[in-house]
């Protein structure tokens, strides 16, 4: 069995704001660390909006309580000490550099301000893919109308469960065309489960760009939300150009965070939208505040919410990345292998880690999946449906680190049961 470290025992013991003895070691202390989430079911669509994990839970009261106390003060004097600590947290954890962050309260707003403000010449195209959430295809929309340019959208694969890397880069690289400007993919989809291989496809975006001028070169933007907390991965060395994801999925963030990473020399094609409030309590004169700070909208939000986030990646650090990554893949690993041992089941997402994370899709036949997922919630398993805008309708199930042996074992066997 996993035994959590010590300095990430320490943390969930603890807590922020005082001490709580707690002698379990294991993923059941982790599990533990949730004991607001309903001990009578079995916790299967995490990844839609996760329950705030004890010290996170605590972190925002901490930061309630003071701003309760003494609002004009308490943001005054913390404004820049707790912004400053949330991006270097949530730097720390994607091998970045903290201005190289945006902050923001959700993967639809990262999509919006980044799309909305992209700065296209005339002929330039927006290229993204049939798999994508109905938010980036509102957002490419929406700026392509605006910019007069146009959004192609191309399929990666057909069949979820037999999508392959090598015919996802293939079909990347024959779509690239020389007026391709910007790139926009989703890294697992929610509607399939498939997790695209995205340091293949920079690769193949590489060798379109090689000989290509600095402003006709093709970037990469990528929706990361469904890996992000779930892959042990550097955003560095991932591929891409930018990364927007939420914080309140597998990351556990408080809900309402998000945020934005882009290379330095990429932030430029895209503008803020909404004024940012970071030349407030940065010490930089405002012609000198990186772009990515002026790319966080600024007003009046939900503070202890974004300054909790730091305790979120710690939390995640403690335990480590490539721990969590591998008790994700096992835990789906194990759900996946039995579901297909169901006569009547049909798992839509690929068996492979390589290409899944958490999200697993399945059909069971005879039935639609809004009659499986309602039967399931009876037996108390929480799973889920993709939206009604994929073209594909399927149940969901997602093991987490909500989710025991045992969690998994019972899902199963109450799908077998339908």
């Amino acid at each position: 069995m996993f035994l959590v470290g010590s300095g990430a025992l320490g943390l969930l013991q603890r807590g922020v704001a005082h001490a709580k003895p707690a002698p379990a070691t294991g993923w059941e202390t982790v599990r533990a660390q949730f004991d607001r989430a309903s001990p009578d079911v079995v916790h299967m669509s995490s990844f839609f909006l996760a329950s705030h994990p004890r010290t996170v839970r605590e972190a925002i009261e901490l930061h309630r309580n003071e701003l309760d106390r003494n609002p004009l003060t308490y943001i005054e004097d913390n404004m820049g000490k707790h912004e400053t600590a949330v991006r270097a947290a949530a730097a720390s954890y994607l091998g970045a550099k903290p201005d190289e962050l945006a902050m923001t309260d959700s993967t639809t707003q990262g999509l919006g301000l980044v799309y909305g403000g992209l700065e296209l010449k005339p002929g330039q195209e927006i290229l993204s893919t049939t798999h994508d959430h109905k938010a980036t295809d509102l957002a490419l929309d929406y700026r392509a109308a605006r910019a007069g340019s146009t959004v192609r959208r191309i399929a990666l694969y057909d069949e979820p469960a037999r999508a392959s890397a090598d015919e996802i880069a293939r079909r990347l690289a024959k779509a690239i065309k020389p007026e391709t400007r910007i790139i926009a993919v989703t890294w697992v989809h929610s509607g399939t489960g498939v997790k695209l291989p995205i340091r293949a496809m920079a690769d193949v975006i590489a060798r379109a760009n090689a000989k290509r001028a600095a402003a006709d070169r093709a970037l990469l933007f990528v929706d990361g939300v469904h890996g992000f907390g779930n892959q042990d991965f550097d955003v560095t060395k991932l591929g891409c150009d930018f990364f927007i994801a939420g914080c309140h999925k597998w990351i556990f963030g408080p809900r309402g965070t998000g945020l934005v990473w882009a290379r330095s020399d990429a932030w430029p094609i895209t503008r803020p939208t909404i004024p940012s409030f970071d030349p407030m309590w940065r010490a930089e004169p405002p012609d000198r505040v990186p772009v990515p700070a002026l790319m966080s909208p600024g007003g009046f939000h939900s503070f202890e919410h974004r300054w909790a986030l730091t305790a979120a990646f710690e939390l995640h650090q403690r335990l480590g990345k490539a721990k969590v990554a591998a008790r994700i893949r096992d835990l789906n690993t194990r759900c996946k292998q039995a579901l297909a041992k169901l006569r009547k089941v049909r798992v839509k997402t690929p068996m492979s880690p390589e290409l899944s994370a958490g999200i697993i899709c399945f059909e069971v036949d005879g039935m639609k999946s809004k009659e499986v997922v309602d039967k399931l919630v009876a037996q108390r398993v929480i799973a889920s449906q993709t939206p009604g805008f994929y073209n594909n309708n399927y149940a969901r199930l997602a093991p987490s680190l909500l989710t025991l042996e045992a969690d998994v074992d019972r899902a199963v066997a109450a799908v077998a049961a339908l």
